[in-house]
C-alpha cells in the first residue's frame, strides 16, 4: 500500500484537459482559443468560490504556454507581483489580486496597462466579480474592461460524472455508488478524487481485485491518508 499512498499525494499537473469542464464550457473553449490565437483578448478575469478551479486554470494556461516554449509565469497568492515587472514573459497568470496590497496594486495596474498596448497576455483570478473587488478604483476598472468569465462549481452530478468519465478513459468502468461513496467520505475536490481514483486502478490491477467498496475503504482508511 505505500506506493498507493505516495499516489495519493501526488495528484497529476494542471491541464485544460483535465479539468472537469461542468458549466464551463464556453470558458475552456475561450482559454483553448486564446492558447491557439485565434482569441484577441488582451486580459481574462475568472472569479468564483473556493474549490471552483481558478487556479487550476491559471496554472493549466502557464504550463501549456511554457510547454510550446514561451515564457510565462504564474504568480501564486500574495506573491510580490512587483518582481515581474520587468520580466520578458508575454504571459502572466495572477491569482487572488484581491490580496495583492498597495504595491502589488500598483503593480497590476502597470502589467494591465502593457496588457492594452498589446505586448502582454493577462489571466487573472479572484473570488468576486471585478465591481466588488477591494482594489484601487483603477485597477477594478481596468480589469472589468476585459473578458470577464464566472468559474461556475460542479455539482456532485457533475464530479460523478467525471469520475466515471475518467475511470472509462483508463479502461475500466466505475460504478456510480463508488463515486458517491468517494464523494460523501473523502475530500471532495476533483483533483484529489481523480487521484484516488487513478490509485485504485493501479491498486485492484496489482492485487488483481475488483474495484469494490471495500477495496475503496481500504485507501480511505489509511492512516497517511487521513492525516493529508
Amino acid at each position: 500500500m505505500n506506493q498507493l499512498l505516495l499516489d495519493l499525494a501526488q495528484p497529476p499537473p494542471p491541464a485544460l484537459e483535465n479539468f472537469a469542464p461542468g458549466r464551463n464550457g464556453e470558458l475552456l473553449a475561450l482559454l483553448a482559443a486564446w492558447l491557439h490565437g485565434t482569441a484577441t483578448e488582451r486580459c481574462v478575469y475568472l472569479w468564483g468560490a473556493p474549490g471552483s478551479g481558478k487556479s487550476h486554470l491559471l496554472r493549466a494556461v502557464a504550463a501549456a504556454v511554457a510547454a510550446r516554449g514561451e515564457v510565462s509565469i504564474y504568480v501564486a497568492t500574495k506573491a510580490t507581483l512587483g518582481q515581474y515587472l520587468s520580466s520578458p514573459a508575454a504571459w502572466l497568470a495572477v491569482d487572488d489580486v484581491q490580496l495583492l496590497g498597495a504595491e502589488g496594486e500598483a503593480a497590476l495596474f502597470t502589467l494591465l496597462n502593457r496588457a492594452a498596448h498589446g505586448d502582454l497576455r493577462l489571466l487573472m483570478a479572484g473570488p468576486i466579480a471585478p465591481a466588488g473587488l477591494p482594489v484601487r478604483p483603477d485597477v477594478r476598472t481596468r480589469i472589468g474592461a476585459g473578458l470577464v468569465f464566472q468559474v461556475q462549481p460542479l455539482s456532485d452530478v457533475d464530479k460523478v460524472d467525471a469520475l466515471c468519465g475518467h475511470a472509462r478513459a483508463r479502461g475500466f468502468e466505475l460504478a456510480r455508488e463508488i463515486a458517491e461513496y468517494l464523494l460523501r467520505h473523502g475530500r471532495r475536490d476533483l483533483p484529489w478524487l481523480m487521484a484516488v481514483l487513478d490509485a485504485l486502478d493501479r491498486y485492484s490491477l496489482q492485487a488483481q481485485r475488483p474495484i469494490t467498496l471495500p477495496l475503496v475503504r481500504e485507501v480511505l482508511q489509511s492512516p497517511v491518508d487521513r492525516a493529508g
